[in-house]
């Protein structure tokens, strides 16, 4: 399969250079079929920290926190639009740091991809620890580090062996969270209005939105609060558009991901928070001890709620875990492919395989995992922290970005221009003034400041680095010192 190319600084669009290339035998192949990229964008909204960190926005901010996550899934709906615009029109295992780089300069897509690859980097080295602990518990015979171990090393291996077989792993890994929080939803449901045999929670009713101190028991405030507190939950939704870059047909992936966002967010954040809310007050002592879905399940009798979680949320975590290292990889690919990492990070095998990006990713990744394990409040801390706020500055660049893609798009192949921002660029404002609030009013949180301040550091360290790096290449003459972001 030959992907579009993308034309780069000084490169004009279909010559060879430093776009990703896709051509058989030594570029990605087109593996991934409809059905895995349909469940990796289903399934790619869904992260572990909805199971797991759920219960704490409910106490921060009660009933509101449905408002929290409504006005988060705008952002990501609104920031999913913008990247479905850019995607659609060119496929690229890059995504949204090649189109920086096409769009606002090389440094900016130098940046913004190193930053997120560290991101996921340091994610494999959380949910690897955070499986090890559900397994320990099943089989406390095998130390907890040798879990995480397992775990890297059959994920890794799956990775390796071809671009079908993460698609295959991840269909399933998606396909049982979208049933899962699918059945709590419909159980839920029956229950709140009734129907539910066999159900011991009279209780349960619209009634505990408001009867524990009305909606807002903390205050508006507490919405900001919790809005901090699930922001990160929604990262991953991004992923299908890097995943686009491999199947056969990019654009159709591509705008039937960016459609069925808006439902899927209602569906499966709004709508499982709602049943936990209407099940239970909001301020149950199980929600935050057992966990808001497990309380939830217990409060209508469903027996073994803790065990049934426990595989779900090890599924999120595989999931997680599974499309991390594809992501980290196809972002190093990219790089590679640019000339923004290593040249080796741009081969792939026969099997159209970027080996050496795998390999590399997982090598960090378990780095990642030792400081974990050795420095957990020292050195893997800085690592957490220092990388908090990436999410938030990939989605600023993909507003930035949509702003000067859209003009390239429609000089260069206005044809391909299928999804379109809405509003534009009046909505591209305001998500980006959105954005913008969310990292200053994490200024004003303890444990959110020094997630922004860190991550402030790290990514301007990188950005040092990338505009020292061009400005040598300029001299060398390696770029012409004319070449301009939108050549």
């Amino acid at each position: 399969m030959t992907q579009t190319t993308l034309a780069g600084p000084g490169q004009k669009p279909g010559e060879p250079g430093r776009a990703d290339k896709q051509e058989s035998g030594d570029g990605l192949q087109a593996g991934l079929k409809n059905r895995h990229l349909s469940m990796i964008a289903i399934g790619g909204v869904i992260g572990a920290g909805l199971f797991v960190g759920s219960g704490a926005g409910i106490a921060a901010a009660g009933p509101a926190i449905l408002l929290s996550y409504a006005l988060v899934g705008l952002m990501v709906v609104f920031v999913m639009r913008m990247l479905g615009e850019m995607a659609s029109a060119r496929p690229s295992s890059g995504s949204f740091s090649a189109y920086a780089d096409q769009a606002l300069g090389r440094w900016a897509g130098f940046s913004i991809g190193w930053l997120y690859w560290f991101f996921w980097v340091v994610v494999l080295a959380v949910e690897a620890t955070a499986g090890a602990k559900i397994l320990e518990g099943w089989v406390p015979g095998v130390p907890q580090w040798a879990w995480a171990l397992i775990v890297m090393v059959v994920l890794t291996a799956t990775n390796l062996v071809s671009v079908g077989s993460y698609g295959e792993f991840e269909f399933w890994f998606a396909g049982i969270k979208v049933v899962a929080i699918g059945a709590f939803v419909v159980v839920g449901l029956l229950a709140v209005f009734g129907l539910l045999p066999g159900s011991d929670n009279p209780g349960a009713g619209l009634a505990h939105l408001t009867d524990s101190g009305g909606f807002f028991p903390h205050g508006p405030g507490a919405i900001l609060t919790g809005v901090l507190m699930v922001v990160f939950s929604f990262m991953g939704s991004e992923i299908v558009t890097l995943a686009a870059g491999e199947s056969e047909n990019p654009q159709r992936a591509v705008q039937k991901a960016t459609n069925s966002v808006i439902w899927r967010i209602a569906v499966f954040y709004l709508g499982s928070i709602f049943i936990v809310l209407t099940l239970l007050p909001w301020n149950d002592a199980s929600i935050l001890k057992d966990g808001s879905y497990v309380a939830a399940l217990n409060s209508i009798g469903i027996p073994h709620a803790g065990q049934v979680m426990d595989v779900i949320v090890l599924t999120a975590v595989l999931s997680c875990l599974n499309s991390g290292l594809y992501t980290a990889s196809r972002m190093a690919f990219s790089l590679g492919g640019r000339g923004d990492a290593p040249k080796a990070f741009a081969r792939t095998n026969k099997r159209g395989v970027p080996q050496a990006a795998i390999l590399s990713s997982v090598v960090f990744g378990f780095v990642a995992v030792f400081f974990n394990y050795q420095w957990p409040d020292t050195v893997f801390q800085f690592l957490l922290n220092s990388s908090g706020a990436v999410a938030l500055f990939v989605w600023l660049v993909i507003c930035f970005t949509q702003l000067r893609m859209r003009g390239i798009i429609l000089r260069e192949s206005p044809e391909k221009l299928v999804v379109r921002m809405w509003l534009f660029p009046y909505l591209t404002w305001a998500t980006i003034a959105m954005i913008s609030f969310v990292l200053v009013y994490m200024l004003t949180d303890d444990s959110g400041r020094e997630q922004v301040l860190l991550s402030l550091l790290v990514a301007a360290v990188v950005v040092v680095v990338s505009l020292v790096r061009e400005a040598r290449q300029r001299k060398s003459g390696a770029i012409p010192a004319d070449a301009s972001a939108d050549a």
